[in-house]
């Protein structure tokens, strides 16, 4: 039951994130300080941005979901996580020193400078689609917790949902997103640890819900390889899949990349990719022990289980705290909740009017008009994505059994070939913008392909590394022949960024091996207390 204390809570984190954005908005003299931040953010702002950006109600409600009640769900949500410090080496040596040293806003002007401005503005207009997309999804997954918890229409708090988002982010800027993300990281971390206690305490103790949990949901490691045997979550398509997925996602996505791009130097931005690939597990790995033990929750209390509707089974945690949390600590977790959600959704609103204003307006309606236009422009188009995710958001429902599924079914259709074009641009002399765009389009039709006709044989985790070498390929064939003077020693150069930096590189290997392990321990530890 709602009260008035929970209102207050509620409304007093609102109001404080408001008037944090508007004293921050306020100073900004153009679109470098609004799209980043004057370039001054630090390391461990940047890196704790990134952890709650993916740490989002998104992960909140629907991967305990995944884990308790999918069918062939379970602990082996912790293989997704295994390819994460493997993507940030080459994110480190490769992309983000890249695009930093070329002072860009988007990393679509990188590939006007190296293909034309056709390309930037195709892959351009790839990231605004899917990310919108994206973003409607997770305005989608934040209404469902409102409109459960608070009892209104799911089309009611969808308008809330994207309404204060948008509020809150068009005053801001990336400079709001990035700080208000490092508080928002900290209340929503107390937020999980709060459902698992009482997950816990009403389920009678952990010894009576650990041996409740089914052995379906202990098992973490699944070696299965995801091509024709029906397993869409094995090791090998999570590891293998998701390097390029978070390869793309942190390297070549605007609105991970943008926060890289805020930090005064590339060691800075080395430090902030290197916290966020250290510190994602443990944060993971804690709302995967809540869906863990609702596992054994739902068996323990039947007439919980009951309330959880078996076609929308992202409502189990906003249901619990409708029935189960206090007056008080209701609030505290819708807090957390909420700070899930602007988490989620700011960077994107922000992202893609840099997008706009950057790769569209400022290049081809207004390429000589004033910061302040350009600003005034910046805060408009962050309007105008705004009313358009939000309204995507009322097509969400249909695709996928958790929100979570939906949305990295979005992006792996995209995120490879995405991948394959920034690589050519970086490292290749004979790759041109037409072949890069044929690779693009040859890369995203068989993704949609697979989609569309392959669903069930093909791991959605392969469409990430099958994009990215269609795309590579194709583009590779339309080369043009290069002589010797174009040439350059890029690999030389490469060869000395790794050996430079190979104590950072070195740990995050020893890191992705440590935290194979980890959950290899943990699925034999779960098999064994239950």
């Amino acid at each position: 039951m709602i009260t008035i204390l929970d209102y207050l809570i509620i409304g007093g984190y609102f109001l404080g994130l408001v008037l944090f954005s508007y004293m921050i908005g306020r100073r900004y003299a153009g679109r470098a300080d609004y799209f980043l931040g004057g370039r001054r953010m630090p390391a461990w702002a940047i890196g704790a941005s990134m952890m709650a950006t993916q740490a989002g109600v998104i992960s909140m409600i629907s991967a305990p979901a995944f884990v308790a009640l999918r069918p062939g769900g379970g602990l082996q949500w912790l293989q997704y996580e295994f390819a994460v410090p493997l993507a940030m080496i080459l994110v480190m040596a490769v992309l983000a020193r890249t695009f930093h040293r070329a002072n860009v806003i988007t990393v679509y002007e990188y590939l006007e400078r190296r293909f034309g401005a056709g390309t930037r503005l195709a892959f351009s207009a790839i990231f605004q689609i899917s990310r919108g997309l994206a973003t409607g999804v997770s305005i989608y997954a934040a209404a469902i917790l409102l409109s459960t918890i608070l009892g209104t229409s799911l089309a009611v708090a969808i308008l809330l949902v994207g309404g204060i988002s948008l509020l809150y982010t068009t005053m801001g800027g990336i400079a709001a997103d990035v700080w208000s993300d490092v508080v928002q990281l900290f209340v929503l971390w107390i937020g999980i640890f709060i459902v698992l206690g009482y997950v816990i305490h009403y389920g009678g103790g952990w010894e009576n819900l650990l041996p409740l949990i089914p052995d379906e949901r202990v098992h973490a490691l699944n070696w299965a390889h995801g091509l024709g045997d029906g397993a869409t979550f094995g090791f090998w398509p999570m590891v293998l899949g998701g390097f390029f997925l978070y390869s793309s996602y942190y390297g070549c996505d605007q609105s991970q990349i943008q926060r890289v791009l805020s930090t005064p130097s590339i060691e800075t931005a080395r430090r902030a990719l290197f916290i966020n690939g250290i510190g994602r597990f443990p944060l993971v790995l804690s709302y995967i022990l809540v869906g863990f033990f609702f596992a054994g929750f739902l068996k323990a209390v039947p007439e919980f289980a009951a309330l959880v509707p078996p076609e929308h089974p992202d409502y189990m945690i906003p249901v619990f705290i409708k029935h189960y949390v206090p007056t008080g600590i209701t609030g505290v977790l819708l807090a957390a909740m909420f700070a899930a959600v602007m988490s989620s959704i700011d960077s994107a609103f922000n992202s893609l009017a840099a997008a706009t204003v950057q790769d569209i307006y400022a290049r081809y309606v207004r390429p000589e008009a004033s910061d302040r236009h350009y600003l005034n422009i910046s805060r408009l188009m962050t309007v105008v994505w705004g009313l358009l995710c939000t309204g995507f958001a009322f097509l969400a429902g249909g695709l996928a059994p958790t929100v979570i599924e939906g949305i990295n079914k979005i992006g792996s259709v995209f995120y490879g070939p995405i991948l394959a074009a920034f690589l050519l641009a970086i490292l290749s002399r004979r790759a041109t913008g037409a072949g890069v765009i044929a690779g693009l389009l040859a890369g995203v039709g068989m993704n949609l392909v697979l989609w569309l006709r392959f669903e069930a044989e093909v791991s959605w985790l392969w469409w990430n590394a099958i994009g990215c070498i269609v795309t590579l390929g194709v583009a590779v064939l339309q080369g043009r022949r290069v002589s010797p003077a174009e040439e350059e020693p890029i690999g030389r150069e490469l060869w000395r960024e790794l050996r430079r930096n190979a104590p950072t590189y070195g740990t995050l290997t020893a890191y992705f091996v440590l935290i194979v392990l980890i959950s290899w321990a943990l699925g034999h530890l779960g098999r064994w207390l239950t």
